[in-house]
């Protein structure tokens, strides 16, 4: 076996394929040791236990989904970034299947508090970046929000929105889109 240190990124990489042709089972630390043709010691040496490989490897599927556009636009205008929104998930879903899934209910469990926590935080980001697209959006009427109901709270209901859709498979935004043109503009 090839025992020549490998970078992080490219152990990574590795895993989200393993995923993508088979299924979470397929990620140890021997398979992608075996998969990128180096020892499990190197891949010690970037993870120390499988929950940390396992939790690096769902933040890194979740980056690759939702990375920031080319186009900056879908971060102005709220109709647009839900759009844009659903488009990755749908494209996600086809590029892993079973991810979104597998992925919500793996968070009732106790299986990796770690990777929990990752995806807490991407979460947070993705509702940060709503608020943000819902502040930046000309179309927003001035009155659309109050002490009663802000910007946060907003966020919070589209991004439960956009969860429901990712369990359901449900990639459809046009609801959604309704909701947002009858409740902001």
């Amino acid at each position: 076996m090839n025992t020549v240190v490998t970078s992080r990124e490219e152990i990574l990489n590795t895993c989200r394929q393993l995923v993508q042709q088979q299924d979470w089972s397929a990620v140890s630390i021997r398979s992608v040791a075996a998969a990128c043709g180096v020892s499990v010691g190197s891949i010690y040496n970037y993870f120390p236990s499988k929950e940390d490989l396992m939790a690096d490897t769902v933040e890194s599927v979740w980056c690759e989904l939702f990375h920031r556009p080319e186009d900056e636009a879908a971060f102005h205008d709220l109709q647009a970034c839900v759009a844009w929104l659903y488009q990755r998930m749908e494209y996600g879903s086809k590029k892993y299947p079973g991810f979104f899934t597998l992925h919500a209910l793996g968070l009732l469990g106790e299986e990796s508090s770690q990777g929990r926590q990752r995806m807490e935080k991407t979460w947070e980001h993705m509702r940060s970046g709503l608020c943000l697209v819902l502040r930046r959006d000309p179309k927003v009427r001035a009155d659309a929000f109050d002490d009663n109901f802000t910007p946060q709270q907003m966020a919070d209901v589209l991004f439960s929105l956009l969860l429901s859709a990712l369990v359901c498979g449900n990639y459809d935004p046009t609801a959604v889109l309704e909701l947002v043109k009858r409740a902001l503009y």
